[in-house]
């Protein structure tokens, strides 16, 4: 991406928290009244501090990761497998969070300009919910203008806030607008300085959004993407600081019925077509950093369950190139957590902080080991910004767990002691049934039966192109003269010409049962890889060389990590070619003796028999391997 189109598509989650931490801060100052109140500048200050201190942290980071360095991915390589388990659970808190808190804060900026819609706030979000889930299971992506459009019109309108309310402002030689005075319900005391630094600090999210996305930047990546990042703190430091002036130049204080930023467009704009502007502008850029969580929670899952943390089921594409399972838990997970606390914003930031500094924290304790251990050039500069980031973020997850905790962060901690407990176990599960499923020492010399009949290779179908029998390899019985039956008009089995296709996803004993089964029946069988990627492939068949290469060998190469797609597209193409043949897909399967664990185990003989049963004489059996 470009750094104009990177800057709003990355940043729409750290900017558009511009419209609730300000508040988030504000609301916990006011239950001091107006002494709470007087403590606004020095906490906004701090939290100024904070955001350029992790700013120039993560600018580390990118250098250091210049291939995506999330936090799961930082803190395993340098920390170490439970720590990095630690990170996942709170980015994957953070995101569910983003799409919580995001709606809300959205749906506040709606029911502030249209006050009516208030007591429908909840099955406003919902549906809000709804549409992303709808959106990205059909494989919505942020790019372009399209994308980038609402993160430049939240920073215009923002900006022109301030502008216009400084101008203002300046006509009374800015003294501060007559404020309300709150009642206070709690005295000013260090408690409620550091539960209002917490929920401030919330102002953060999506800071570390770059950093997982430097790929995506044109070269160099990784400088185009300090430079996006450096951009991105420098806004956010602007708007932030701009509201909190503007709220004490307007003397405004944070009500229920309308949001901290409506009332300063307000101030601002009054009520004609710039205050519907900046309203629709808030909602607009709180829905696209709703959906960033969408591209990242999936892609988290994937990690863990290519390292066997999570089931292997968010290893999976779906059809529109999306993982469909991880954007389906994220939204049920979402509208869980919004439901619960009624869609007010104010009652989800406690958990929302919780997840986010303890990502950040372990993410910069990794930075920290990684210097230490690299010693390159600038290490001990880069190693000093961050420690401070690490130190910085530590003292904000501390604080928001304990100052926070009776409101909420209990649920944030408990989700991550959860967690971390599940991927365990999954983890253990895994690696019991690779252990039941290894090869023998003898494994590779033993051939599996030959067939009677001779074997022939397909060479796997690319787009319209119809497989052809390999020329050097044994011919199927020859076809009968005349058409090919289209329909299932065999009436003895002598009329049955077969080919059993074997799918074998890794030389184990599960899928070496599959094969040994297969060629028992002597009739033609045929083996069939679908391998991710090229080099996957070429292991794989050094793999089925030195096994003995008793059976013919295709290899489909599937980019997308998809299965059931690039599988039944070949059975389609054979199929397709040699209509008078009856193809038995035989399937390794397996069979787990826990309920429990068989949700761990992917079911692919269902999806392929739903997506075969048009064809006629395809047959789709299983061979169970119980664990």
């Amino acid at each position: 991406m470009r750094k104009l189109v990177a800057l709003p598509v990355l940043s729409a989650d750290a900017l558009s928290s511009v419209a609730y931490g300000p508040e988030a801060m504000l609301a916990i100052l006011v239950l001091g009244g107006a002494a709470g109140l007087a403590y606004s500048v020095p906490i906004a200050a701090t939290i100024v501090f904070l955001m350029l201190a992790v700013g120039v942290s993560y600018r580390q980071t990118v250098r250091a990761y210049p291939h995506g360095g999330g936090s799961y991915i930082v803190a395993g390589d340098n920390l170490g497998r439970v720590p990095g388990l630690i990170a996942a659970a709170g980015l994957m808190t953070d995101y569910v969070l983003t799409v919580a808190v995001s709606i809300a804060s959205g749906v506040a900026a709606i029911t502030s300009a249209v006050p009516s819609l208030a007591p429908e706030a909840v099955p406003i979000g919902v549906g809000v919910i709804a549409l992303l889930l709808a959106g990205n299971l059909r494989g919505v992506r942020q790019a372009g203008a399209l994308f980038a459009a609402p993160t430049y019109a939240f920073i215009i309108a923002v900006l022109a806030l301030v502008a216009v309310g400084l101008f203002d402002a300046a006509g009374r030689d800015f003294r501060p607008l007559a404020a309300p005075h709150p009642n206070a319900t709690e005295s000013v005391g260090i408690l409620l300085v550091m539960r209002a630094f917490a929920s401030g600090s919330t102002a953060m999210t999506g800071i570390e959004a770059i950093s997982n996305a430097v790929p995506a930047f044109k070269p160099v990546e990784w400088r185009n993407a300090r430079t996006t990042l450096t951009w991105m703190v420098g806004l956010l430091i602007a708007l932030f600081a701009g509201t909190i002036a503007m709220v004490l130049l307007d003397g405004v204080v944070p009500s229920s019925r309308e949001t901290v930023l409506s009332q300063l467009a307000h101030h601002s704009f009054g009520s004609g077509p710039l205050y519907i502007f900046t309203q629709a502008a808030t909602a607009a850029v709180l829905l696209l950093a709703a959906n960033t969580a969408y591209n990242d929670f999936p892609r988290v899952l994937f990690l863990l369950a290519r390292d066997r943390y999570a089931p292997r089921i968010f290893l999976r594409l779906g059809d529109r190139l999306a993982f469909s399972n991880g954007i389906i838990l994220l939204s049920l997970a979402a509208v869980l957590v919004y439901v619960a606390f009624g869609g007010m914003t104010n009652s989800l930031i406690p958990l929302y902080a919780v997840g986010v500094f303890l990502a950040f924290t372990l993410s910069q304790a990794g930075m920290v080991v990684h210097w230490w251990r690299l010693r390159d050039r600038h290490w001990r500069k880069s190693l000093f910004f961050n420690a401070a980031g690490a130190l910085l973020s530590a003292v904000v997850f501390l604080t928001a767990g304990i100052t926070k905790f009776t409101e909420g962060a209990w649920v944030a901690v408990l989700a991550v002691g959860l967690f971390l407990v599940g991927a365990t176990r999954i983890r253990r599960h895994y690696e019991t049934v690779a252990k039941a499923l290894r090869l023998h020492p003898h494994g590779f010399e033993l051939p599996v039966p030959t067939p009677v009949v001779p074997t022939t290779v397909v060479p796997p179908p690319a787009g319209p192109v119809v497989p052809q029998p390999s020329a050097a390899a044994p011919r199927l019985p020859e076809e009968r003269s005349g058409a090919r039956p289209e329909e299932e008009a065999e009436e003895t089995p002598q009329e049955i010409v077969h080919l059993s296709v074997v799918p074998i996803a890794t030389m184990d004993l599960a899928g070496l049962r599959a094969l040994a089964y297969a060629a028992s029946l002597h009739q033609p069988v045929l083996a069939l890889h679908i391998s991710p990627e090229e080099d996957e492939a070429e292991r794989f068949r050094r793999y089925w060389t030195l096994w003995g290469d008793h059976l013919p060998l295709e290899v489909v190469v599937s980019p997308y990590r998809a299965i059931v797609a690039p599988l039944v597209h070949y059975i389609e193409a054979l199929h397709a070619q040699r209509p008078d043949l009856t193809l038995t897909v035989i399937l390794p399967e397996i069979v787990a003796r826990r309920w429990r664990h068989r949700l761990l185990h992917s079911r692919i003989a269902p999806r392929l028999r739903r997506a075969l049963r048009p064809l006629p004489k395809v047959v789709v059996t299983t061979i169970p391997f119980h664990v």
